[in-house]
């Protein structure tokens, strides 16, 4: 088969791609990507010159750039993680959210509906679901549960599900979609929470911690998403949703303090910050629909994966230490001050 991959030069994406090279050899991978500041074409060295490979920067919004490229590769299926998903940023700046992640994925559907697919595959988040509150443990987001964004950046990406469920309807479009919890592990951006305290944690730097940082996420190890989504292109049934989680939820302040601890440094390098407004508190994911469906379950415990990650990043300092410098760093400081 030949997939299109939107946004794989950017975290999830790329550990996608590097999956399928090693899974499905056979297959021809297209990256689109806009390189926006958190893609990196760096990331993607590995499979440049790969025969089975094709780099193409295009942004997914560009409707007759996205369908000649489609017209000129014919691709089978489209698997869509092209998205701005940093929270913070989506308060600053809403109307790029809305350009890429809703009018992207529009774009994208409609070059489907044109040239025709096998497959069309939304890769959402938890974050459409809203929060739980810290005193109802047993509660967790299931496919049933209602859609209740809370940020700009959740409610862009609820906005591109609901367009394709109705292209669903309406076209008979062969759509999947799948709500991940929180990612972690290699070539993820140095904004997000875990590769941002690794990073000034190594450097001596002040670690900004929202609030208290009671707010609980349930993490997942990137590899072990791109297998769900893999099984999901497989057999997975169209028109459906599958919550994908890694039955890990811990608590921001503890997820900091263990890096703290396995870099040897002082917790005396916490800070707390300004909490993020209308900050969600508690998101729980229950994959049990995806493992009866599917088979599926995470195969990397938390205690494993933190550590895999936390050595990936000391073996990789020029990656990011490449990425801390221009428009990150001004950003950085908007958002966290000094």
């Amino acid at each position: 088969m030949k997939l299109f991959i939107t946004g794989g030069a950017g975290f999830i994406g790329s550990n996608f791609i590097f999956y399928m090279r090693r899974t499905h050899p056979d297959d021809d991978l297209v990256c689109l990507d806009k390189l926006t500041y958190a893609g990196n074409l760096e990331t993607l060295a590995p499979v440049m010159n790969d025969p089975k490979f094709k780099f193409v920067r295009v942004d997914i919004a560009d409707r007759k750039a996205v369908c000649d490229l489609f017209e000129a590769e014919k691709p089978d299926v489209v698997v869509n993680f092209a998205a701005e998903s940093h929270v913070d940023r989506s308060i600053e700046n809403p109307a790029v959210f809305l350009e890429t992640n809703v009018m992207g994925t529009q774009v994208l559907l409609d070059a489907c509906r044109i040239y025709g697919i096998r497959r069309f595959h939304q890769v959402s988040t938890d974050e459409v679901y809203g929060d739980l509150p810290l005193n109802r443990p047993e509660l967790m987001f299931t496919e049933q549960s209602l859609l209740h964004p809370s940020s700009p950046y959740s409610a862009s990406k609820a906005s591109a599900d609901l367009l394709c469920l109705a292209y669903h309807r309406t076209y008979g479009m062969p759509i999947t979609i799948s709500r991940c919890s929180n990612n972690y592990g290699p070539y993820q951006f140095p904004e997000k929470l875990i590769p941002l305290m690794i990073a000034n944690c190594t450097a001596g730097k002040p670690l900004p911690v929202y609030g208290q940082g009671l707010n609980v996420r349930d993490w997942l190890y990137v590899e072990d998403h791109c297998s769900a989504i893999d099984l999901i292109l497989q057999g997975g049934k169209e028109g459906q949703v599958y919550n994908i989680g890694g039955h890990n939820e811990m608590r921001n302040i503890d997820i900091v303090k263990l890096i703290v601890h396995t870099l040897g440094r002082s917790e005396e390098l916490i800070t707390y910050v300004t909490d993020r407004k209308g900050h969600d508190m508690r998101y729980a994911i229950d994959p049990s629909f995806i493992h009866k469906e599917l088979g599926w379950l995470p195969q990397t415990r938390f205690e494993n994966g933190i550590v895999k990650t936390i050595q990936w990043y000391m073996d990789n300092r020029s990656w990011w230490e490449n990425i801390l410098s221009g428009e990150y760093i001004n950003c950085y400081d908007r958002l966290y001050g000094r």
